[in-house]
């Protein structure tokens, strides 16, 4: 899937949600195409993948065919996106996939498995509690997983530096081999598809 094909299926979604077809949240990616087509490049079909709600993207680079993700989405299942034969799940609960991503590599690693988890999250999520546990023991037990921080500067329409007085975020060095991190810019709302308003 090249980048265009990914900012075009958003698009579609965007244009589908403003003319009043999918009567329920959706979370649009933009900005992000070069990380996340490079990131997958590491994803092979038998990893697990586990998201937030803004998971269209992973779920494509997955291989989840566009017509099929498309027709969860238009039944109002944007933010929970879950299709196992492809091995991908998602929660719209903040932090929800973290400890059954854990979980999952467990599993993996005592079964003697080969094949490894990576979990995605967004900055603000990157902050909590949950987060900072199910890393911490992925790394101390040596767990087939990887986590991928998303930031887009914003919890909801809350600066995250801000709302912390952190002006660098946790995971922002890099220096954790368990995670990577990058920063992005949305033209999207959290929320739907049109303009973001700043309070």
């Amino acid at each position: 899937m090249t980048k265009d094909q990914l900012i075009a299926f958003e698009t579609d979604i965007a244009d589908e949600f403003n003319a009043a077809k999918i009567p329920a949240p959706v979370h649009l990616y933009f900005g992000n195409e070069d990380q996340i087509i490079e990131f997958f490049g590491r994803v092979r079909a038998e990893d697990w993948v586990l998201c937030s709600w803004r998971s269209h993207y992973q779920c494509l680079l997955k291989g989840v065919p566009p017509e099929e993700l498309k027709r969860e989405i238009m039944a109002c299942r944007s933010i929970s996106l879950c299709f196992p034969a492809y091995r991908i799940v998602s929660s719209a609960i903040v932090g929800g996939v973290l400890p059954v991503a854990v979980g999952i590599a467990l599993s993996i690693k005592r079964s003697g498995g080969s094949n490894r988890v990576f979990c995605f999250m967004g900055e603000m999520t990157a902050e909590t509690g949950i987060a900072h546990e199910c890393v911490k023991y992925s790394r101390n037990h040596g767990l087939p997983i990887h986590f991928i921080v998303e930031d887009n500067a914003k919890s909801v329409c809350t600066d995250t530096r801000e709302a912390w007085a952190q002006p660098r975020l946790s995971f922002e060095e890099g220096d954790d081999p368990f995670v990577t991190y990058y920063r992005y810019e949305s033209k999207y709302p959290h929320a739907g598809a049109g303009q973001r308003v700043q309070f």
